[in-house]
């Protein structure tokens, strides 16, 4: 896919697909399918395997391979596959890679985890990753307020086949800062990191599509927040922010403690995969089920 395209796709609702576990802990592939045809059949335009909902640092190497497999062989043309990849220089390339060759139009590099990140160092990270495949699109995953405009700017020099942002500080201020003194990477897609929760605030700063882990549970009500916020209609927007608030907010609580836990629970409750997570992450106590339980009520999607 040619990267005008994938930076078209890239502005609207990015899916971030949960990774479903068996009885015994192991990958559920088929319930990675239902999943994706959920996603798919709701009008989301974007999936990301592998991304932090699909509990990325928690897959072995081979694991987060079969969930591009199956993503890949399940959506096929029909949306634009952006795979996540992190960890080691060596491992991204190799992950980066392996999702080119299974058919994936770009990937998402994950915020490097190492304790000790400079700002060089972080261009020379996600310059030694871009570069390795030039065809693919490329997506940034910043999490760090350290990483300012002429970070951007001097990737975008090196790597022009970097075509997106998503941005996933908790600071609309600082996002507007970042995307206005980016210079040559002015051309990026912004992604609003954080959300329907957020994605208001950041489309107001230049922000044209955003990040969606309630599109595994609600699709259709991800994109009817995509469509008012590109005509404008702040009554909309409101009015399912509103409805959507709860949901996202139970994920965000706690430091985001629990934000696969609720989607899955979510999902079981719809019959579509099992509540299972694994550490860190930990299912919902029977008070957030009940809670999740009224949130689909009023969706008027229970199970």
């Amino acid at each position: 896919m040619a990267l005008d395209k994938i930076t078209a796709a890239l502005a609207g609702v990015v899916a971030i697909p949960v990774t479903p576990f068996d009885a015994h802990g192991d990958l559920d592939l088929p319930a990675l399918e239902k999943v994706l045809a959920r996603i798919v059949d709701g009008g989301i335009d974007v999936v990301t395997p592998n991304g932090n909902t699909g509990e990325f640092y928690a897959l072995t190497a081979d694991e987060a391979r079969q969930a591009v497999d199956v993503t890949t062989s399940a959506v096929g043309s029909r949306a634009t596959i952006m795979a996540g990849v992190g960890g080691s220089v060596p491992d991204a390339i190799e992950a980066a890679r392996y999702a080119q060759r299974a058919g994936a139009a770009a990937i998402m590099v994950h915020q490097p985890v190492h304790p000790y990140v400079s700002a060089a160092g972080w261009v020379d990270y996600h310059r030694a990753i871009a570069e390795a495949v030039p065809d693919l699109g490329v997506v940034l995953y910043l999490r760090s307020p350290r990483i300012d405009g002429a970070d951007l700017a001097r990737l975008c020099e090196l790597a022009p086949n970097v075509v997106g942002v998503k941005y996933s500080v908790p600071d609309p201020v600082r996002f507007g800062e970042v995307a206005s003194n980016s210079g040559a990477a002015g051309s990026f897609v912004w992604i609003a990191g954080l959300a329907e929760l957020a994605a208001p605030g950041y489309f107001a700063l230049g922000a044209t599509g955003f990040t969606s882990g309630l599109a595994n549970v609600h699709p259709e009500l991800s994109v009817r927040l995509l469509k008012a916020l590109r005509t404008g209609d702040s009554v909309t927007v409101q009015r399912l922010w509103r409805l959507i608030q709860p949901f996202e907010r139970m994920r965000a609580d706690g430091a985001s403690q629990n934000n696969v836990s609720v989607v899955k629970e979510a999902l079981a409750q719809l019959g579509v995969c099992r509540r299972d997570v694994r550490p860190p992450s930990h299912v919902l106590d029977e008070l957030g089920r009940e809670r999740v339980v009224r949130i689909l009520k009023t969706w008027e999607i229970a199970g």
